[in-house]
């Protein structure tokens, strides 16, 4: 009897042995679809991962993703501070920087996961609805901007200080220090609301926030404000930021949104990538209004009678 009792024993042991041996993952808690992770996230980008983080969650009961909403320098810092594995931003980094990561044995991933713009909204009683990027430049880079018809000064708000709007801002500006008519707030929600009740200001967010106009919250925000028709130079016909003008570029203040990732291959962190980057993923960022990057597009052209 004792024989046989361990027989077994050393059979059960053996296939343990030779479980842990053939599937190292047998006893690993962060899987594709299983596990806790942080990312960091582009505040411009809060209403895409709301979206993105619940479903997946929805399809991964075991899965846990905390997001944290910050301004894309901060977001950048963090990843370089060994804080976070997973990041979303408005650009990939820049040979420097991968160069940088390298030397430090840091194997990252960058994925190009949409095209994203940045809206430019104006309260809903201000008749100047149409502006160039010209005339945006000037007035982000020189002080005592005024509007046109009224010759009242110009306000131009946006979320924060090193934010991936701010960071196109001083872009645009060709990295000159912004003019005193530019203001920074803490978020593109209160950047939304500040319009609401300040009719001389233009405010300056993600495309993301209004986008989505199957969302009721956006269908509100869309109520109390109005985006501006946008154009290369004064003169030309002005775009506003839709899906379709983002893909050909005829609304000009297009950006792009990454995702980089130093997270294990076969854990969680990948695995919510890969979810961004396959069909599920792409298609909340269609229903988004944005411009996934890994499926194809089909523009559809109306004519009227």
């Amino acid at each position: 009897m004792e024989i046989k009792l361990m027989f077994v024993l050393i059979g059960i042991l053996g296939l343990v042995a030779c479980e842990t041996h053939e599937n190292p993952l047998a006893y690993q808690t962060d899987t594709h679809g299983r596990g806790n992770i942080e990312v960091y996230l582009e505040d411009s980008y809060k209403p895409l991962f709301t979206t993105s983080i619940y479903t997946f969650q929805s399809l991964y009961p075991k899965a846990t993703i905390s997001a944290k909403y910050l301004p894309e320098g901060e977001i950048i810092k963090a990843f370089f501070n060994n804080k976070v594995k997973t990041i979303c931003i408005s650009r990939d980094f820049t040979d420097k920087e991968k160069k940088y990561l390298k030397t430090q044995n840091v194997q990252v991933r960058s994925d190009l996961i949409a095209y994203d713009a940045v809206a430019l909204i104006v309260h809903p009683n201000n008749p100047d609805t149409t502006i160039s990027v010209d005339q945006l430049k000037a007035w982000i880079s020189t002080d005592g901007a005024t509007w046109k018809g009224s010759g009242k000064p110009v306000k131009i708000v946006f979320d924060k200080v090193n934010s991936a709007n701010f960071n196109y801002l001083t872009t645009l500006a060709g990295n000159r220090t912004l003019s005193r008519n530019v203001y920074a707030l803490n978020s593109n929600e209160q950047v939304i609301e500040y319009v609401k009740q300040n009719k001389q200001t233009i405010g300056v967010i993600g495309v993301n926030w209004i986008s989505d106009q199957d969302d009721f919250e956006v269908m509100n925000f869309l109520d109390s404000v109005k985006v501006m028709y946008v154009s290369q130079h004064e003169g030309e016909e002005g775009f506003q930021p839709y899906a379709g003008t983002i893909w050909t570029k005829e609304y000009p203040l297009h950006r792009e949104i990454w995702m980089i990732n130093k997270g294990n291959r076969s854990g969680l962190n990948t695995g919510f990538v890969l979810f961004m980057n396959g069909e599920k993923g792409q298609l909340i960022i269609q229903k988004s209004e944005l411009v996934p990057a890994k499926a194809p597009v089909r523009l559809i052209q109306l004519t009227t009678q």
